[in-house]
Parts: C-alpha cells; sequence; structure tokens
C-alpha cells in the first residue's frame, strides 16, 4: 500500500516506475546502481524527486533515439 502523503514535488515507487515504463525491480537496480537516489519515505516506500525522475526519462529516451 502506498502513502497517501506525499511531499509536493516527489513521486512513489509506483509511479517513479511508471514514469520510466519498467518495474519496482528495475526501479530497485536503478537505485542499487546509484542511477536514483531516494530523496523521502521510507525504506519501505521511499519517495523520489520529481526533477531526478525527469531527468531519467529524459536521458532514457535520448539514449533509445540514438
Amino acid at each position: 500500500m502506498e502513502s497517501l502523503i506525499i511531499r509536493p514535488g516527489h513521486l512513489t515507487a509506483h509511479q517513479t516506475a511508471q514514469q520510466l515504463g519498467i518495474g519496482l525491480d528495475g526501479v530497485r537496480q536503478l537505485v542499487r546502481r546509484g542511477q536514483l537516489q531516494r530523496s523521502g519515505g521510507s525504506p519501505r516506500q521511499p519517495w523520489y524527486d520529481v526533477q531526478d525522475v525527469t531527468a531519467l526519462v529524459v536521458k532514457r529516451a535520448t539514449r533509445d533515439a540514438a
């Protein structure tokens, strides 16, 4: 169950996965590889900064277009 209260400018893990077009395991892998950092929440329900996720979406789209 996701947190109902989240700070503005942040996304839940589920929202982040949806924006990136990947699953929750993919989000965890991005964190492990240092490509994405948690910016709040709890260990079980992390939040990610919208700007970080957007930058990653753009980076992945640019890589796929090349």
